[in-house]
């Protein structure tokens, strides 16, 4: 099977378990989405969807969140951990957009890469999901997946990316950011992965993880 076709059959598998994909953070605009991504750093989805209503009732554009100080924020954010960090960046990249953007969050890598505790994957993630530009944020569970499926050497999230870009059509790579990381998270976990549950990587998986997931189970069973 030529790569080509491994991925057309990803693709299908991926379409046919998530032909919806929600966008997981909670947010009404691209400001609150740029602020949920990025207290999403080393925090889980869920609990950032349960800190940001107390947030955003407080501040849920730049004006607002600029007259609070950081150590409010820091407060509200303290569940997401990192908050110190994720706290400054929070008002000084709303101070930037006030005062470079005129109050809107720009349609640009560059400038949102430019904000402070903001990365090319949050800008990434924003690009796509607020804007719909094409983007192909990279995080763990793609990073892992990639990797498991032979599609990347799992070197660097920024090979991840390259190959991901190059490996899938353009028009998909939205919907297939998001799709990957649900699937990561249903059927192909860093822990307590399970080669049965994992329809694409019992098909389509890199030769040498299958076959150390094999000799595991086999050792387990001995």
């Amino acid at each position: 099977m030529s790569k080509k076709e491994k991925v057309q059959a990803i693709i299908e598998i991926l379409d046919e378990l998530y032909p919806e994909v929600p966008i997981p953070l909670d947010h009404t605009d691209p400001y609150t989405l740029l602020v949920a991504v990025l207290l999403s750093a080393q925090c889980t989805d869920e609990r950032v969807n349960q800190i940001t209503p107390k947030l955003f009732a407080k501040a849920d554009n730049p004006y607002d969140m600029v007259k609070m100080t950081i150590d409010e924020i820091k407060a509200i954010i303290k569940p997401c951990g990192l908050s110190p960090m994720k706290s400054k960046g929070i008002w000084h990249l709303s101070q930037m957009i006030i005062e470079q953007h005129h109050g809107e969050v720009p349609q640009d890598f560059k400038a949102l890469e430019a904000m402070p505790g903001v990365g090319h994957k949050t800008a990434s993630v924003v690009m796509a999901q607020a804007f719909n530009v094409p983007a192909f944020p990279v995080d763990t569970h793609i990073h892992r997946l990639m990797y498991r499926w032979g599609l990347s050497n799992g070197k660097s999230v920024e090979q991840t990316e390259r190959d991901g870009k190059r490996l899938f059509p353009k028009e998909k790579w939205n919907d297939l950011h998001l799709q990957i990381i649900y699937y990561g998270r249903e059927y192909c976990p860093a822990r307590g992965f399970n080669l049965d549950k994992c329809i694409i990587t019992r098909q389509y998986g890199r030769k040498s993880f299958v076959n150390e997931v094999l000799k595991e189970q086999a050792k387990k069973h001995k």
